[in-house]
């Protein structure tokens, strides 16, 4: 069992003003540069959980519904979580029995989770998606993409829906939980919701699409919330 220390704030950081998250991003993007904001984030956090946008301390809920619905035996299964930010999915989905790997391009992340969650099951480790360990290609049962894709240039989805697929082994299910939109007309970001047509580009990746859920966001806009499930043939 892991033991979750929330709050805590990391060794050695610092007080003082933050910058935009707004301005981080856009500094690197104007460089070309899809990945770098990551770590500059969440070093820029300094042990502050709430200036990370996308983390709340807990599983996402979305993950809990596919738990719920699809009710996984991880025994003997290897998981790995993409981006996993603070760890949250990544503690989830190991107690379900997986042996998870969770990685994030952010040191800073990593140690984070290993702060949060010193007696964790879970392998926390530094990686890129574009240049993974090769022994990952193909050796899971279970692959968790948690709004990693959205926050990501919509030049590149094709590319990083084709990495994130290759991971799964034959048999292996893709849980995909992402903000969607209706159409790329006015489409803004970072980050870059996904159409429909985006979260189906797994299907030209050679997975099979289990189940795809869409509901409107809380605030009656254009924003939605998909839930998805992908899967490898066998013989794929």
């Amino acid at each position: 069992m892991s033991t979750q220390k929330p709050g805590k704030k990391r060794p050695n950081s610092k007080p003082g003003p933050k910058p935009a998250v707004g301005e981080i991003i856009r500094k690197h993007l104007a460089q070309d540069d899809a990945l770098g904001w990551f770590e500059e984030l969440y070093a820029a956090a300094a042990g502050d959980p709430c200036f990370v946008p996308w983390v709340h301390l807990r599983p996402r809920q979305r993950l809990l519904t596919w738990i719920d619905r699809a009710r996984p035996d991880g025994r003997g299964k290897q998981a790995l979580v993409v981006g996993c930010g603070l760890g949250d999915d990544a503690e989830a989905v190991a107690a379900l029995g997986y042996q998870v790997t969770a990685f994030d391009i952010s040191p800073t992340a990593i140690r984070w989770c290993q702060e949060r969650f010193p007696n964790s099951r879970v392998r926390y480790q530094v990686a890129d998606l574009f240049q993974p360990p090769p022994e990952w290609l193909g050796a899971f049962h279970l692959v968790v993409e948690a709004y990693t894709i959205q926050a990501l240039p919509p030049l590149i989805r094709v590319d990083v829906t084709l990495r994130i697929a290759r991971f799964l082994a034959p048999g292996g299910r893709l849980v995909l939980i992402a903000q969607g939109i209706d159409s790329v007309e006015g489409r803004t970001g970072p980050p870059w919701p996904l159409t429909p047509e985006e979260v189906r580009l797994f299907q030209h990746c050679g997975l099979e699409e289990v189940f795809f859920q869409a509901h409107p966001q809380e605030d009656g806009g254009r924003l939605l919330r998909f839930l998805a499930e992908f899967r490898r043939p066998e013989n794929g």
